[in-house]
């Protein structure tokens, strides 16, 4: 399976997500997107009529579901970026399934499915990324940590508060109509979620911009799993921290467990 769109990237999505998470939008026709924010651009746009029930479309998709009723769940990704890639002029993306793989987990069937996506400026090669998507069966539960003591953000954290706003803005910024990041009834009452849950890429993009904190150039190579469920009601805290090989970031609850890592290295 194979999608490929061009459009002119404007600055306004970029605009909007700096507004959102209140962090600063460089000069996007000469510095360009930081890393991460092309997820904002060359989206998906599906017929309200190719939705399924939780949101997601079923149909004139990639990746398509692989059987109906399935749970979809981003697991991680890793994004190399090469340049900048500036708004103002033309971008294509390219995107491709590039394996489909069936395993037997504890909580059932699962199914793993690697996305490649390839994004080109000016004729060159700016972005390539691979994502990692997780379908498990309807039935099927998540594993739900109990809250412990809330830990105290120390100095080198950075709290964001997940407010059903902010995760609808998200969703609306990224055209992604997965209910379980706005529907608080469908998330109890059909996925059997304590609360509304954080997006993955949420996630990854505050560790990036973590990251940004140490090293302002998007070249490099960023590679994160989400390992745990958050939902909103246990805050989001953020950590960056360089090293001799690179900048880890991490991704913790207030209550200290941890729900998603990343490595960013440079070029």
């Amino acid at each position: 399976m194979r999608d490929e769109r061009t459009e002119i990237l404007l600055p306004e999505p970029a605009q909007a997500l700096g507004a959102l998470l209140d962090v600063p939008v460089p000069d996007l026709a000469t510095d360009g997107l930081p890393l991460l924010w092309h997820w904002f651009y060359l989206l998906d746009r599906p017929a309200q009529a190719d939705l399924g029930p939780d949101g997601h479309p079923v149909r004139d998709t990639v990746p398509a579901p692989p059987g109906p009723g399935r749970r979809r769940m981003w697991a991680g990704g890793r994004v190399r970026t090469h340049g900048p890639l500036r708004c103002g002029l033309p971008a294509t993306k390219r995107t491709t399934v590039a394996s489909t793989q069936d395993k037997q987990g504890r909580t059932g069937p699962l199914t793993f499915v690697v996305v490649e996506h390839v994004v080109s400026q000016a004729g060159s090669v700016v972005v390539e990324e691979r994502q990692d998507i997780v379908y498990r069966d309807a039935g099927s539960q998540l594993t739900v940590a109990d809250d412990g003591p809330v830990l105290p953000v120390a100095e080198d954290e950075w709290p964001v508060e997940i407010s059903p706003t902010l995760l609808f803005r998200f969703s609306a910024l990224t055209y992604n109509a997965h209910r379980i990041h706005y529907d608080r009834d469908y998330c109890r009452d059909v996925e059997g979620y304590p609360g509304l849950l954080t997006h993955g890429p949420l996630q990854a993009l505050a560790m990036a911009e973590a990251a940004r904190g140490h090293r302002d150039d998007p070249r490099g190579d960023f590679e994160y799993r989400l390992t745990s469920p958050l939902f909103d009601h246990q805050g989001m805290v953020v950590r960056a921290v360089p090293g001799p090989d690179g900048i880890t970031t991490s991704v913790r609850d207030r209550h200290g467990r941890q729900t998603a890592a990343g490595t960013l290295r440079p070029w």
